[in-house]
């Protein structure tokens, strides 16, 4: 089942029910910030490369801040969404489904809840089971990478029953919840992630410290 093209419609429409001007879970960024990220790295090949290769990274910046700059207005943040929402161009990586699960499926989930947590009143979504399992699946690919900077050994633990060791290490804490969760934690999403840890209190007190995520 293709979860990225419904998760795409999910992101667009949090975006323009939040409006320009709102606030995020991305340090530094608006929802115009967002939105003209996510166009951009689908759009500009420089931007997505920039977003990647460090000497480019000053130009992404520059575009996508410039980008932002002429979305503030409601019309002019909700043309910028609807391009967003239409999709790559047919000569862009993004337009193969193969590179569109990889760079998408993730993608798409964690900004939607940047938008959707950066509110004071918000509730976890509802799922659907073949969401949850592709989302899972993407997770564990990624899951040593996110936590490489992390002093102990990290066990996720699905509470549908999968167990993953991230990283090995002596002292090991378990991070417990759902996979959207788990992978919200995992991007640096700590603080906002409905996760539970087991370990030893002075293990679990250095994950919740940790510099966690890209």
């Amino acid at each position: 089942m293709q979860f990225v093209e419904p998760s795409r419609e999910v992101l667009a429409e949090t975006l323009l029910a939040a409006g320009p001007g709102a606030p995020t879970l991305c340090e530094g960024w608006l929802t115009q910030d967002l939105a003209a990220h996510l166009y951009l790295r689908e759009h500009n090949p420089r931007v997505g490369l920039g977003l990647v290769l460090k000497p480019w990274r000053k130009a992404t910046e520059r575009a996508t801040a410039e980008l932002a700059d002429r979305s503030k207005t409601p019309e002019t943040f909700a043309a910028l969404v609807e391009k967003f929402r239409a999709g790559p161009p047919k000569l862009s990586p993004f337009a193969l489904k193969s590179v569109e699960q990889l760079a998408n499926l993730t993608e798409f989930f964690i900004h939607t809840e940047d938008v959707r947590r950066a509110s004071d009143r918000w509730a976890p979504r509802t799922l659907d089971p073949g969401y949850s399992e592709a989302l899972w699946a993407e997770l564990l690919k990624r899951a040593a990478l996110m936590y490489r900077g992390v002093d102990l050994g990290i066990v996720l633990v699905n509470p549908a029953g999968p167990r993953h060791v991230a990283k090995r290490a002596p002292v090991s804490v378990a991070i417990i919840g759902d996979p959207g969760e788990l992978l919200m934690h995992a991007n640096g999403r700590t603080g906002h992630a409905l996760v539970t840890f087991e370990g030893q209190p002075d293990a679990v007190a250095l994950l919740r410290t940790a510099d966690v995520g890209l």
